[in-house]
C-alpha cells in the first residue's frame, strides 16, 4: 500500500485556505497513486484556535466544512483533524473518510498539559475502549477509540500526546496485535534537537508494536508564537521508510512511500541514529519560517528594524536576509514574492523573470529550483527583495560609539536592507528639560542613572515605530531571552515593537550563532559585531558599559535561569549546583549572581507579560503567555534569597 503524510501550513479556522491546502494534498496524494494519507492534528480548524474551542459554533463549523472534503476522497483514504462537540465538551479528532464518505472520527486519549500546551484548558479526553456517536443532519457516524480497515490493513490512532505517555499506557499498546498501521497526526512544536526525540519515539513504537507508524506533523508559524517543523516519518518494526526535509517553506509538503504488509520484516536490532543536530543551521531555517509565515498572515509589508549595531539587532536583520535566501531557494524567487503580498505582480516579473519560469522552479522543488539560476543573479534578487523587506534604522546618540554605527550600516549594507542613520540627542535634551525644570533641579548621572539611560532607549521608540506605521511593517523588537529574564531592558523603549524574534534564545547562542553566521552562512557584515563585547550605549562612552558588567557573565546568568525555572531547583539548590560546577569560581561570588538574578527576575515578571510575541525555538522560554507563569507581585524569593 502507497501511504503519506502530508505536513501543511494552517491558519486558525481560515477555512478556505486550510480547504485549499488540504484539497491540495489530496490532489498530489491522488496524483501520486496513494491509498492512505494522513494530515496532521487539527488540521481543519488549525491548532491554535486556543478558547474558540470551547465554543460551540466553531465545532459546529467545522463539521459543516469537513463535508466539502467528503468528494475529493474517492479512490483514498483520508484522515483529517478537526474538533468534535459532544455535550458540551471538546475533543479533538481525527475524520476517516474513503470514498465520499465519513467512517468515523477516532479521538485523542491523552492531552499535553506540559511547556507550551495547555490542552486540558480546551478539550477533554477520551476514554480508551469508549464509543460514541456524531450526528449531522440526519447523519451518524462512530466516534473514539476506534481501529478501521482498508484493503485489508487494519489501523489505528495516536494523535500527537498520545505517543509520548509510557508504553505500556498509550494506545498503541491496546492496539499492538490488532493493527498492521498506526496513524499518528500531530501538533508536535519545534524545539532545537526535538527532532532527534520524535525520531526515536516513532521508530521504538514500530518495533515494540509490531507495526508500520506514520506520522505527520503541521508546518510552519500557524498562529505566531509556535513553530511546527512539518516532519513526515514512516517506520516499520525499527526501520526508517521516509523522512523528509523539515521546516519547508511549502504551504503543502506530501511525501508518500510504498509498504509491503504481506512481507514480514525482521525487527531493527537497534535504531539506526540520526546525525547529530546542527542547532544552529536548525534554529536558522525555524527563525526564517517563523518570520515569513508571521509577515504573510499579518498581511504586513516587511520589517523595520531599529538596528543599534549590537548582536541581537544584528541578528534580526540576518533572519530577515536568510528569510529571503532560504524561501526563494526552495520555493522560487516569484513564489516566494507571491506568497510575501508585498509585491505587485511588475515587481514580480522584473524581479524574477517570466512567470512560467517562476511557476517551474518552485514545482521543481529546492534542490532544481536553487540551479535555475547562477549564483550571482539569486543574489542580487535576494539582495532587492531583502531591499523592500527589510528597512533599518541607526539612531544614535552622544553615548554612541562609532564601533556600533560602522557595524550598523557595515551589515545593512551588505545584505541590501534600507539603512537611515538619525541622531536622538535633540529629543532626549527635551525630555530632561521638562522633567528638570518641573522638579526644579538638573538630572545627573550620579543621581538618576537608570532613568537617564532609559530615556535614550524610550525616545528612540516613537521615530521607529512612526517608519513601521508609514510602510505598514512589523517592527522587529530585539530582547533575548537573557534580558528578559532579569528586566535587562528598557519598557517601551528597546522592548518596543510588534515581533520579538528571538525572545526565546539566550544571549551566549546569539553571540556564538552570529559567529557561525559569520563564517558558514558568509555574512562578513557581521565582523564588526563579532568583535564587539554586548553593551546598551546608554552611559557615557567613558563608563564603557557592558552588559556583563551590569549583570553578570552571561553563560552564567544562562545557567541560573535553566536551573530555577527549567529544572525547577530552589535558591539553595541554584546556589550548591554552581559551586559544584563552577570550581574556578568564588562560592561568595556566584552567591552574589544567584542573589542578583533571582531579584531582579522577580521585579521584572511585569515586563515579561508586556513582551512583544516571540518565537518558541528553544526546550523552553520566559514567556507567561507560553511557557512560564510567575506572579507579578511576589515576595521575591526574599526569605530563600536571605537563608543563602
Amino acid at each position: 500500500m502507497r501511504l503519506a503524510g502530508a505536513a501543511l501550513n494552517q491558519i486558525p479556522f481560515d477555512w478556505q485556505h486550510n480547504l485549499r491546502t488540504i484539497k491540495e494534498a489530496l490532489d498530489q496524494a491522488k496524483a501520486a497513486g496513494v491509498e492512505l494519507l494522513c494530515l496532521p492534528e487539527l488540521c481543519l480548524t488549525g491548532y491554535g484556535c486556543e478558547d474558540l474551542f470551547l465554543s460551540d459554533w466553531l465545532s459546529a463549523e467545522a463539521l459543516t466544512y469537513l463535508q466539502q472534503i467528503r468528494p475529493w476522497t474517492h479512490g483514498i483514504v483520508v484522515c483529517v483533524g478537526l474538533p468534535v462537540r459532544l455535550d458540551g465538551r471538546t475533543y479533538n479528532t481525527a475524520a476517516v473518510l474513503r470514498d465520499g464518505e465519513i467512517l468515523g472520527f477516532a479521538a485523542k486519549q491523552f492531552l499535553a498539559n506540559d511547556g507550551v500546551h495547555y490542552e486540558p484548558r480546551f478539550f477533554n479526553s477520551w476514554r480508551a475502549g469508549e464509543t460514541g456517536t456524531v450526528a449531522w443532519e440526519g447523519q451518524q457516524w462512530p466516534i473514539g477509540d476506534l481501529v478501521f480497515e482498508h484493503k485489508g490493513v487494519r489501523f489505528g490512532f495516536e494523535i500527537c500526546e498520545d505517543a509520548w505517555r509510557p508504553d505500556d499506557e498509550r494506545p498503541a499498546a491496546r492496539l499492538k496485535g490488532r493493527v498492521d498501521l498506526i496513524v499518528n497526526p500531530s501538533a508536535s512544536h519545534f524545539a532545537m534537537s526535538k527532532t532527534d526525540v520524535r525520531y526515536n519515539l516513532v521508530l521504538n513504537a514500530s518495533r515494540n508494536f509490531d507495526c508500520t507508524y506514520l506520522y505527520a506533523n503541521l508546518l510552519g508559524n500557524e498562529a505566531g508564537r509556535i513553530v511546527y517543523d512539518g516532519e513526515i516519518l514512516v517506520a516499520r518494526n525499527g526501520h526508517l521508510l521516509h523522512r523528509n526535509q523539515l521546516l519547508s517553506f511549502k504551504e503543502v509538503d506530501m511525501e508518500c512511500v510504498d509498504v509491503d504488509f504481506t512481507t514480514p520484516l525482521e525487527h531493527a536490532e537497534a535504531i539506526a541514529p540520526l546525525p547529530v543536530p546542527d542547532e544552529y543551521r536548525e534554529l536558522n531555517q525555524a527563525l526564517s519560517l517563523a518570520l515569513f509565515d508571521y509577515m504573510c498572515k499579518a498581511r504586513t509589508r516587511g520589517f523595520v528594524l531599529s538596528l543599534s549595531g549590537g548582536a541581537d539587532s544584528c541578528m534580526c536583520a540576518v533572519a530577515v536576509a536568510e528569510m529571503v535566501r532560504l524561501g526563494t531557494q526552495e520555493i522560487g524567487t516569484a513564489e516566494f514574492m507571491r506568497r510575501s503580498g508585498c509585491f505587485p505582480a511588475e515587481d514580480i516579473t522584473r524581479i524574477a523573470g517570466p512567470a512560467t519560469a517562476s511557476v517551474d522552479q518552485a514545482a521543481a522543488g529546492p534542490k532544481e529550483a536553487s540551479l535555475t539560476l547562477p549564483d550571482a543573479e539569486q543574489q542580487r534578487q535576494q539582495r532587492e527583495i531583502t531591499g523592500h523587506l527589510l528597512t533599518c534604522a541607526y539612531q544614535g546618540t552622544v553615548n554612541s560609539s562609532d564601533d556600533t554605527y560602522n557595524s550598523a550600516k557595515e551589515l545593512a549594507d551588505s545584505i541590501g536592507a534600507v539603512f537611515y542613520n538619525w541622531g536622538i540627542d535633540e529629543e532626549v535634551t527635551g525630555y530632561v528639560g521638562k522633567v528638570e525644570h518641573a522638579l526644579g533641579r538638573e538630572l545627573s548621572w550620579k543621581t538618576d542613572d537608570l532613568a537617564l539611560q532609559n530615556i535614550q532607549a524610550r525616545v528612540r521608540a516613537p521615530a521607529i515605530w512612526l517608519l513601521a506605521n508609514v510602510q505598514n511593517a512589523l517592527l522587529i523588537t530585539t530582547s533575548n531571552r537573557s534580558e528578559a529574564s532579569v528586566g535587562y531592558c528598557t519598557m517601551d523603549g528597546d522592548t518596543a515593537g510588534s515581533i520579538s524574534p528571538i525572545g526565546g534564545v539566550d544571549k551566549d547562542f546569539v553571540k556564538k550563532w552570529l559567529r557561525w553566521a559569520e563564517t558558514e552562512l558568509n555574512y562578513p557584515g557581521l565582523r564588526y559585531v563579532n568583535a564587539l563585547q554586548p553593551t546598551a550605549e546608554l552611559r557615557p562612552l567613558e563608563d564603557k558599559q557592558t552588559d556583563e558588567r551590569d549583570l553578570m557573565p552571561y553563560i552564567l546568568l544562562n545557567r541560573i535561569e535553566r536551573l530555577a525555572f527549567y529544572n525547577r531547583l530552589s535558591p539553595r539548590q541554584v546556589l550548591a549546583t554552581l559551586v559544584q560546577e563552577e570550581k574556578d569560581i568564588d562560592s561568595e561570588q556566584l552567591k552574589t549572581y544567584v542573589k542578583r538574578f533571582y531579584s531582579l527576575w522577580s521585579r521584572n515578571q511585569w515586563k515579561r507579560e508586556r513582551f512583544a510575541p516571540a518565537f518558541h525555538l528553544d526546550d523552553y522560554n520566559v514567556d507567561p503567555r507560553s511557557w512560564l507563569r510567575f506572579p507579578i507581585l511576589s515576595g521575591g524569593f526574599t526569605h530563600e534569597l536571605n537563608n543563602l
